[in-house]
């Protein structure tokens, strides 16, 4: 199997992009189920739950962070650009839907 490094440009290229799309995904999904472990745990009382929901979040982020960087520097960096946004996006939601 080719590793990243001696793929064609173009095909680097496309990892690249799939990457951030990757990394915007993730992204999305952890924001998203970070707002509603939020809304739905925080208010009920059940910290505990909203507590092992924030770390079994935060490990499956990382263990997809770690099995993305056996691919190398370029493609987790790809991954973590894409993080970043979806991080923006989420926080641009969020500051709409204050009052």
């Amino acid at each position: 199997m080719p590793t990243f490094d001696t793929l064609p440009p173009t095909l680097a290229g496309l990892g690249l992009a799939l990457h951030l799309a990757l990394g915007l995904g993730l992204g999305l999904a952890y924001f998203r189920s970070l707002r509603w472990s939020l809304e739905r745990l925080l208010p009920q009382g059940r910290a505990a739950a909203a507590l092992l929901a924030g770390v079994l979040r935060f490990a499956l982020l990382g263990a997809a962070l770690t099995v993305i960087s056996q691919e190398g520097a370029l493609p987790l960096l790809s991954t973590a650009l894409g993080l970043m946004a979806a991080r923006s996006l989420a926080t641009r939601r969020m500051r709409r839907a204050a009052p």
